[in-house]
């Protein structure tokens, strides 16, 4: 792991870290925020704006529900530059391969920190993570990337993964239920992890970052390749490439949809037309986000995602170490006070700001947490 990287961020692809940013955004506080204006303004849109930074309960979807797994799009997006640009080099496959699971090892301690590693040892500690399934997922999208030369064989692979995940969740029998069955008991989710994971479930039934939700974000990740292969490529001029995102985008939403009538959309299962929806919203983003941002040039109002995005893992982690809110509080307190409701809305806005100025100044000093 490198942990400061002194780089040149010209050479990055502006959109690519402002949606990264923008997504980490709603993590640390953007959601937060929208719900403490909604309580002070009672607005009845402002209310329905408010609701979709809540997880649905099961089946169905919200914003909320597509933050982690438009991070994993993301992480899929940036393989070919990060890996296919070093295979273009000379560098071996060997040392691809080796980077890509230290990097996967890591993330995957980061994640038992997160849950408590080293305040409560390893007793009944939960294994796995939302860190832990960007490290798994971004590990094998990464083989499959670095080992395979055409879209067509990219393709079989991605096509191969979403099968066996509907295969498993529709046709094998689990015990006691039956198959086919989409509960939270019933589920070959849960009989996965009840019999395959080690340490503690984060529910009574199974684990939302599961055996059979990791395959399910590797499938993301790798649709994530796809669109990353696309921005890379020198076939085709920018406008095309932002056609071809917001089409690819478009279908898998439409497939999602269609097969959502008998196939439910459930973020905790990672379904099949959850990880389509998933993946096509987050090609529609990545094409706006790309054709304002890395066509048009409209550049100017990226600094503030941007700073979050290209240090995502340090807040991420940092929100568990750092209480940002104190300062908030300290420092804006005797004005929140007497606010009553927008008083909320101002402690969440400091604990943002307390955010962004330090990753701003990690920023400004060239210093980014590589994993």
């Amino acid at each position: 792991m490198e942990t400061t990287i002194k780089s040149n961020l010209k050479q990055r692809l502006g959109s690519l870290d402002t949606l990264r940013g923008f997504d980490m955004f709603w993590i640390i506080g953007g959601g937060e925020l929208l719900r403490a204006l909604s309580k002070f303004t009672g607005w009845e849109w402002m209310n329905t704006l408010s609701s979709q930074t809540h997880h649905v309960q099961w089946e169905g979807f919200h914003f909320e529900d597509l933050i982690f797994p438009m991070f994993m799009f993301i992480s899929g997006a940036a393989i070919p530059f990060a890996l296919t640009s070093k295979l273009e080099k000379g560098t071996p496959k060997k040392e691809l391969h080796k980077k890509v699971f230290q990097r996967m090892i890591l993330l995957v301690v980061f994640g038992m920190i997160y849950n408590g590693l080293l305040e409560k040892g390893f007793s009944n500690i939960r294994y796995l993570s939302v860190l832990s399934q960007i490290g798994i997922g971004y590990f094998f999208a990464s083989l499959i990337v670095i080992n395979t030369t055409t879209l067509k064989s990219r393709i079989f692979w991605l096509t191969g993964i979403l099968s066996g995940i509907a295969f498993l969740q529709f046709l094998v029998p689990v015990p006691g239920f039956g198959a086919g069955l989409f509960t939270p008991e019933g589920s070959i989710n849960a009989w996965l992890d009840q019999h395959l994971l080690p340490g503690r479930l984060i529910g009574t039934t199974f684990d939302p970052e599961g055996v059979l939700c990791i395959v399910s974000a590797i499938s993301v990740t790798l649709m994530g390749t796809l669109a990353g292969f696309v921005l890379r490529s020198e076939k085709y001029n920018p406008s095309r490439k932002t056609v071809i995102l917001v089409v690819s985008g478009a279908s898998l939403i439409l497939v999602a949809l269609l097969l959502s009538p008998f196939y439910p959309i459930i973020k905790k299962m990672w379904t099949v037309p959850f990880d389509l929806l998933t993946a096509g919203i987050s090609s529609l983003l990545l094409a706006l986000f790309y054709f304002i941002i890395d066509v048009k040039l409209w550049n100017k109002w990226i600094l503030f995602f941007k700073v979050i995005g290209l240090n995502s893992i340090t807040i991420y982690l940092g929100g568990q170490l750092i209480d940002f809110e104190l300062p908030s509080k300290f420092l804006l307190g005797s004005i929140a006070l007497p606010c009553g409701n927008f008083g909320e809305v101002i402690i969440v806005s400091g604990m943002i700001a307390a955010e962004w100025m330090f990753l701003y100044y990690l920023y400004k000093n060239k210093i980014f947490l590589r994993v």
